[in-house]
This record gives C-alpha cells, sequence and structure tokens, in this order.
C-alpha cells in the first residue's frame, strides 16, 4: 500500500493503493480526488459512497463523451470558459484528461485569449474558491493564511496583483484568474501535479472604477495601495512564502511595468523564482526569433530589431535577444546598438526625459539619429526608426491595435527578403496587426507569429498557418525543469537555452509556409524537453546538485503526473486530512 501524502504522485504501481481517508460526501467534493461516476463498487462500499451515485459505473471515456456534449452545448467562449473551471473544481483528473484529449481548442479557452474575460467577469460568475486571497487588510496575518492553503507540499506559486491582467488593465481580484490558468497549463503541458500547485492573489485594492462601483465586486474596495507600504506588503509576503516553502518556485504575473521588472530584481537572488511576462515572454519570442533567421538562412547576430512598446514584456524580450546576440559572437554594446525600443511618445533615445529605468538600458544615442530626416522631430515615430533603422524583425507589446500599419509593414518590406513581424499584444482585439494584412502586404514573405492564436491565412493559392508565440512553450517546461533539477536559482541563461530548445521544433525549418511554432499538440513532448534542458543549464552553471543527464532524465520523468484515476485504500485519519 502506497502512503503519499498530498502531493498525488504519477500513478501507483500494480498491486498499490493511494490511501486516502476522507469518505462520503468529504470524498465528492475534493477535486483530487474526486473520480465521480467511475468510482468502482469496491470503493463505493469502502468509502461510503453507495446511495451517493448513479448506479451506473461509468468507464473514463464515457465520462469524457458526456462533458464534451456538456461543452459543446455552450454558446459562448466565456460559458465555455465557465464550464470548464467548473469542472476543474469537481474532478480535477477528469478536467486534465477532458484538456489533454482537446488540447488545441480548450488552451485559448483556460488561458489567452479567453481567460481575459473570466477575469473580466470574476466577481459576476465566481462559484467556489481556488487558491488563497491575500488582502492588504490581513498583512499582518500572511503565514496563517498560507497555512489555510489546501496543498501543504507545493512545488509552485503563481501571484498576481492584478494590476496588468493582459492588455485588459487593472481588475483586482479577479486578476486571481490569471494564477490559476497558467498552473492549469503547468499541469497539462509539464506534468506538475496540480497538487503541487499555489495560485495566490495579493489584493491591495483596484484603481478600477468600475469595479470600485460594482456591488458584486468580490475583492477589496479602496484604491490601490503605493509606495513604501506596497513594498512591506510584498516583503511580508515573500518572507511568508520563504519561511513556509524555502525551495518552492515563485512565478511573479501581470504585475505594472512599474513593479514587474523591480520586484524581480529585488528578489531573484532571494528564492527561486522568475516573471513569466518578463523572462518567459522573452524566451518564447526569442525561440520564434531564432527559428525564423534559421528558416531564411540568416543568424541571430546579424538582426536589427525594433520593437514597438518599451514596457516589462518588451525590454525582457530585448535582454534575451541581447544575451543570445551575445552568445553568437557580439560584445553586449554591439547587441544592445542592434535593439530599437518605440514607446508611446516615440523611439527611446538619450535625449528623452524622464525616462524609466527598465528602458535606459535601450536608450539609443542621439548621435545615430541626428542625421535622420523626420517630419516632426520632437517625436520619432514608428515609421521614422521603421524607414531608417530598415529593420529585420519588427516586435510589437504595445497593445495598441493597428500600430503596424500597411505603410510600415510595406517599407519593411522593400528592404527585406524575409521580414519578420511578431504582433504580440494580446487579447486578438489588441494585436498590432492581424496575420491576414501581414501576408497580403509581404506578398506572403513575412514570417509572422502572434500572441494570441489566429486561422490560418490563405494567400496566392497558398495556405499559411501562423504560429502562436505562446508563453506555454517555455514556463511549464523551465518550472519542470527547476523542480526536478531541484535548483536554487532561476537565471536569464536557462531562459536562453529553454529558447534555444524550443527553436529546434520549428516546423518552418523544413517548410517556408509552416507556422514557426510547433503545434500546441506537441507542448508536452517540447515542455520535457525544455525541462531537461533547463536541468542540463542548472547543474552547469552550479545550482544545483550535480547529476548525471541520465538521472536528470529519470527526475524530469518521474515528476510528470498524467490525468488517471489511481486505486484507493481506506485508512483513518484526522477529519480534515486528505490523504495519509
Amino acid at each position: 500500500m502506497k502512503s503519499a501524502g498530498i502531493p498525488i504522485e504519477d500513478r501507483t504501481k500494480p498491486g498499490e493503493f493511494l490511501s486516502v481517508s476522507l469518505s462520503g460526501h468529504a470524498l465528492l467534493d475534493n477535486p483530487l480526488l474526486n473520480k465521480g461516476t467511475a468510482f468502482p463498487v469496491e470503493e463505493r462500499v469502502e468509502f461510503g459512497l453507495l446511495g451517493l451515485l448513479p448506479p451506473h459505473i461509468s468507464t473514463v471515456e464515457e465520462q469524457l463523451a458526456r462533458t464534451y456534449g456538456n461543452y459543446q452545448s455552450k454558446h459562448t467562449d466565456l460559458e465555455r470558459f465557465i464550464f470548464l473551471i467548473s469542472l476543474q473544481d469537481r474532478n480535477e483528473t477528469l478536467f486534465y484528461k477532458l484538456l489533454s484529449e482537446h488540447i488545441s481548442e480548450m488552451t485559448p479557452i483556460i488561458y489567452t485569449p479567453v481567460v481575459g474575460e473570466g477575469c473580466r467577469y470574476y466577481s459576476r460568475s465566481y462559484r467556489r474558491p481556488r487558491g488563497v486571497y491575500i488582502s492588504y487588510d490581513d498583512r499582518d496575518q500572511i503565514p496563517q493564511l498560507l497555512d489555510n492553503a489546501p496543498n501543504r507540499d507545493v512545488d509552485v506559486i503563481v501571484v498576481t496583483d492584478g494590476e496588468r491582467i493582459l492588455g485588459l488593465g487593472d481588475l483586482g481580484v479577479g486578476g486571481l484568474g490569471i494564477p490559476v490558468g497558467k498552473l492549469s497549463l503547468y499541469s497539462l503541458c509539464a506534468g506538475i501535479p496540480p497538487s503541487n500547485t499555489l495560485p495566490i492573489v495579493l489584493d491591495i485594492g483596484t484603481n478600477n472604477k468600475e469595479l470600485l462601483a460594482d456591488p458584486l465586486y468580490l475583492g477589496l474596495r479602496q484604491e490601490r495601495v503605493r509606495g513604501q507600504q506596497y513594498d512591506d506588503f510584498i516583503e511580508a509576503f515573500v518572507e511568508a512564502v520563504i519561511n513556509r516553502s524555502p525551495r518552492v518556485l515563485l512565478q511573479w504575473e501581470d504585475f505594472s511595468k512599474a513593479n514587474a521588472t523591480r520586484l524581480l530584481e529585488k528578489y531573484r537572488d532571494r528564492l527561486c523564482t522568475f516573471n513569466d511576462d518578463i523572462q518567459g515572454t522573452g524566451a518564447v519570442t526569442l525561440a520564434g526569433l531564432l527559428a525564423a533567421v534559421k528558416a531564411a538562412g540568416t543568424r541571430i547576430n546579424e538582426q536589427r530589431v525594433v520593437m514597438m512598446g518599451a514596457g516589462s514584456a518588451a525590454t525582457g524580450i530585448a535582454n534575451q535577444i541581447v544575451a543570445a546576440m551575445m552568445t553568437d559572437g557580439l560584445s553586449q554594446e554591439e547587441a544592445l546598438s542592434a535593439i530599437w525600443l518605440v514607446d508611446s511618445k516615440g523611439l527611446v533615445h538619450t535625449g528623452c526625459s524622464a525616462m524609466d529605468a527598465i528602458k535606459r538600458r535601450y536608450a539609443q544615442p542621439m548621435d545615430r539619429v541626428s542625421a535622420w530626416k523626420l517630419d516632426h522631430p520632437d517625436n520619432i515615430t514608428l515609421a521614422d526608426v521603421v524607414r531608417n533603422v530598415r529593420p529585420t524583425a519588427l516586435i510589437g507589446t504595445s497593445a495598441q491595435p493597428g500600430a503596424f500599419t500597411e505603410d510600415i509593414v510595406r517599407e519593411m518590406a522593400s528592404f527585406v527578403k524575409r521580414p519578420i513581424i511578431f504582433p504580440l499584444s494580446n487579447p486578438t482585439s489588441k494585436s498590432e496587426a492581424t496575420p491576414q494584412d501581414l501576408i497580403e502586404w509581404t506578398a506572403g514573405r513575412a514570417m509572422v507569429a502572434t500572441g494570441s492564436p489566429y486561422a490560418p491565412v490563405s494567400f496566392g493559392g497558398e495556405v499559411y498557418r501562423i504560429g502562436q508565440c505562446n508563453n506555454v512553450f517555455i514556463f511549464p517546461g523551465v518550472g519542470l525543469g527547476v523542480i526536478a533539477s531541484r535548483a536554487r536559482r532561476v537565471t536569464t541563461q536557462m531562459f536562453v537555452a529553454a529558447a534555444n530548445r524550443l527553436s529546434e521544433f520549428s516546423p518552418a525549418l523544413a517548410d517556408n509556409r509552416a507556422p514557426l511554432f510547433p503545434s500546441i499538440d506537441d507542448v508536452r513532448t517540447v515542455s520535457r524537453e525544455v525541462a531537461l534542458t533547463v536541468a542540463s543549464e542548472a547543474v552547469r552553471a552550479g545550482l544545483a546538485e550535480q547529476a548525471s543527464s541520465e538521472e536528470l532524465t529519470r527526475r524530469v520523468d518521474a515528476k510528470m503526473w498524467r490525468p488517471e484515476y489511481l486505486r484507493y485504500a481506506r485508512v483513518a485519519g484526522p477529519p480534515d486530512s486528505l490523504i495519509v
């Protein structure tokens, strides 16, 4: 008999059972252990379930057919999102089994772009709590709040303060939908057991006037805490996490640009942590860029990159590109000179006043633009930059729909044989351009990747499938590699290594009309390879104990949970215990 304690491990071996102390409705109400109508007769007897379930014992296939039929009956994406979250709250094994059977169809529903709508309507569609809500009013009780979490042995925490949810802005406590969705992808794509994950929202208020005026809003009804009070609150949270789970991987998610980079820099050397908006976005974008330059027959150190947007996502991407260029032989100065950032006020250059700290590294010297012919010298626009820099790659993180205009794209296509264009802003309503327009304006020559999923594009009798520059190809595998190797820290080089490994899966390397990124159907295979790469880099960098490649492979495979019903054996235990 197996005595496992949460987390639930991958599978029991022949002749083994999982020891469970819950029974009756307490067992049925626990989504980690509930099998619903699939409980066999012997377990219905043993766990006091007779009479609490319909008499027919369903196979998993029958449950999937019934559940998928119900899913298909929903009329809107928001209804489908709510249906899947409700299923997750009832039966996590069936939830992940259903997702794994329909991964391409359902991943956009449980995460981008539909999760944004779920966050917007969080207070109005609320059904059941998940994760931990840490309110500013409870700032003196954070350790106790973490102790109340249902998961005792946590490998991964994803935390947000809800201030910058996708391209939708401040959604307050509704931002919890992002950590929930991210951790669902950790389990789906990299096999991190859901019992080992913990979503957290830090509720410090909201400046969203609509939410504050909504009588159904569930969060703290005050404007956001700022300044030293905010920093003290974050410090208390981090300290409580370190004390409770010193080896946990903490992922920051959807913090404002004023806080995201600052918090990452402050805490990256105190615990195992990263920011997916900065580093994950940077790595997956770098992977697409590496695939594109390989497909075009060039090298990363030959690229000139213009970025529309200069926030934490843009600078995170730039940091990864600079690191890759330096690996390919450029000096840091040469690599930095190849990156041009354009924000809402125009080109980021040394003549700008009151520049954000995160932009300063990428401010181009004024003498590089002094000879440019400009219509408005006080505002160097994206069009000016494209015309003068003649970029090989154009990347958008601005959340400014239509920013990549026809004139700009045609200008770029006039001097680049295979223009690389990534409109990455989410959701689709915020995208800088549509793939259809980009393919048409470049006569099919553009290599396009987007932040949200798009349908294939038809042009000139050809069909172009559009790859999604989706962080799901990076962060689950990075997390798995960090956990399996028992790495003490997360580094930029781990993300660069992950990006290089991901780029090798690009279908565009074999077919120039194929997408730059693999199918989401292959994400579990990709995540495993990314994990092995990250684990090896952790060992190489001295951030994990020495282990052979064979040992790292064994650890990664052992950590990859699969959504399968286990056999249970009842044991005595305290009323609130799940597994002993």
